[in-house]
């Protein structure tokens, strides 16, 4: 009797041992310089009556560039390249901006935290990213169409929604 109790136990115990091992699941990382990719192409955003910005994202070996314009009426008000690249030991796209207005440089660090959203702070964040100004979050909508976001203490203080343009 001690031998069938024992048994029981033993069975019972692996059951509920094999159940809970397969409830767990690995989460796969993300191949961030695979969705990096979604860029590709001519986006535009109309940032006010008469005023666009349109980026053009090509290949750059393995990394992204943007180049990008502030156009109202025909008239370039300003431009800028951006170059999206991944950082292996880190597990991030580190994004360099300079434009021609500006003498800064401005660099950030994204990463893909699912197959559609790019989340990134700016440098000066990137140690304290609870801390930051803002936190800019990128949702890919569909094939053609991301909204960007600023965040600042959970609140989203500014959104733009950029169209890809059809060739």
């Amino acid at each position: 009797m001690k031998t069938l109790s024992f048994i029981t136990m033993i069975t019972v115990f692996l059951l509920f041992s094999t159940n809970g091992m397969q409830a767990q699941t690995t989460q796969t990382k993300l191949d961030q310089v695979e969705l990096m990719k979604q860029f590709l192409g001519t986006w535009k955003y109309e940032l006010a009556k008469d005023t666009t910005i349109i980026s053009e994202f090509t290949p750059f070996g393995t990394a992204i560039e943007d180049n990008y314009q502030i156009v109202t009426k025909g008239k370039i008000l300003d431009s800028g390249n951006e170059l999206l690249g991944y950082d292996k030991n880190n597990d991030r796209i580190i994004v360099a901006q300079l434009s021609k207005s500006s003498p800064n440089i401005e660099i950030m660090s994204w990463c893909w935290t699912s197959k559609n959203i790019f989340e990134g702070v700016r440098f000066q964040d990137i140690t304290n990213p609870q801390n930051a100004t803002f936190i800019m979050k990128i949702e890919f909508k569909s094939h053609d169409l991301f909204v960007m976001m600023f965040t600042q203490n959970n609140k989203v203080v500014a959104s733009y929604t950029y169209t890809r343009e059809k060739k």
